[in-house]
């Protein structure tokens, strides 16, 4: 009997040694509109959220960066975001990361015009999601998800997308305790 449990607990150990988790996010310091009118972040505010989750989970981090930088105006930005999202450009990555090994994966990113940054697409569209599981969370200013979780089920073909934690960006540092009980499936 003694074997038997002994036996079933070195499987159980090895099951979660190999379930890996990664959190991948994209954010933008700079200037970030929020609702005192326009900050500049040295640290973006997705960011805050994506090493939160890092630090709680132990979990691998990989920030997806462009090869062309945005903006750090705020306005021109959202003239580059709102142009890439009306071509349904896809923006070249600096790097990228083998996701192959990862069966959890939190995925973030500040919601613009109403959905994830192009450079998110491109992301998701250079990989395979079948099997993997995805934990999206996202930063805004009063639209939410916007339609974000819609395409990402639509582009992440074959995961299964759980429900998100949507947070204003300007609450983000005080947003420490709901990012804990996301994590922790409160």
């Amino acid at each position: 009997m003694k074997r038997i449990i002994l036996s079933a607990l070195v499987a159980l150990i090895a099951i979660a040694a190999s379930a890996q988790s990664l959190v991948v996010y994209y954010s933008r310091p700079g200037n970030n509109y929020t609702s005192e009118g326009i900050v500049n972040l040295k640290v973006g505010n997705t960011q805050v959220v994506a090493e939160k989750i890092q630090s709680l989970t132990g979990a691998d981090i990989f920030r997806i960066e462009t090869v062309k930088s945005y903006p750090e105006d705020y306005m021109k930005c959202t003239e580059v975001a709102r142009e890439e999202l009306s071509n349904k450009a896809r923006p070249a990555l600096k790097a990228d990361i083998d996701i192959s090994k990862y069966d959890t994966i939190y995925l973030g990113w500040p919601c613009w015009w109403g959905t994830m940054p192009m450079c998110v697409f491109t992301f998701l569209e250079a990989h395979s999601w079948n099997g993997k599981t995805i934990i999206p969370f996202t930063t805004h200013e009063g639209s939410g998800f916007g339609s974000g979780l819609r395409d990402l089920r639509s582009t992440a073909k074959g995961a299964t997308v759980k429900n998100g934690l949507s947070l204003r960006g300007s609450a983000v540092k005080d947003s420490m305790k709901e990012i804990e009980d996301f994590v922790n499936g409160k």
